[in-house]
């Protein structure tokens, strides 16, 4: 299991999840899902909602690029983990390819190792593209981590494997329409 690590003076059955950034750690653009639940695949997906608008699931970790006539093309991404998570409706407000990162002072404030700023590249945890959602400080962005997709680890931002953004990213439209649910819709 990727990032599983035993937890030290408990059981050793006792596992962690022991995910946090990594600066540094270099992913190139090509790593993408192939194969599992969280591969990029075109799936049925009834909805009412316009072509090109992105449907953020982040209960099944899936984002949801809607085509149309029932069709959307689905990805395995990684979402913000426990207290991190929201829900809401907003577009995609810019674009950007292998973007900078400034981590906000809040993340600094729990993470005081992290670098106060980063220029974008392949060991930028920011991945390859980057899509900014309204004026929120959160972003459909790519990983140099892509063993986290499937996972609750981010801090609102969510992740996929870099070859992923980078499909997704030339899909979408600045403008674009997107809507994050937390849970289900019956």
């Amino acid at each position: 299991m990727f990032g599983a690590a035993p937890v030290r003076g408990a059981p050793p059955d006792v596992i962690t999840m022991d995910v946090g950034d990594e600066p540094g750690r270099v992913s190139t653009e090509e790593v993408r899902i192939e194969d599992g639940p969280f591969a990029r695949q075109l799936v049925f997906f009834r909805s009412n909602e316009a072509p090109g608008t992105l449907v953020i699931s982040t209960a099944d970790r899936f984002i949801y690029l809607v085509l149309g006539n029932s069709r959307a093309l689905r990805y395995g991404i990684g979402v913000g983990r426990e207290g991190f998570q929201w829900s809401g409706l907003v577009k995609v407000t810019r674009k950007a390819e292998w973007p900078d990162w400034t981590p906000p002072p809040e993340m600094i404030e729990r993470q005081p190792y992290l670098p106060r700023f980063m220029a974008g590249g392949p060991g930028n945890p920011m991945g390859a593209r980057a899509m900014y959602l309204g004026s929120t400080v959160y972003r459909i962005h790519g990983t140099n981590q892509p063993e986290t997709i499937g996972q609750a680890v981010s801090s609102g931002c969510f992740r996929l494997a870099n070859g992923d953004v980078i499909d997704l990213y030339s899909r979408v439209d600045v403008g674009a329409k997107v809507i994050i649910r937390q849970a289900a819709q019956l």
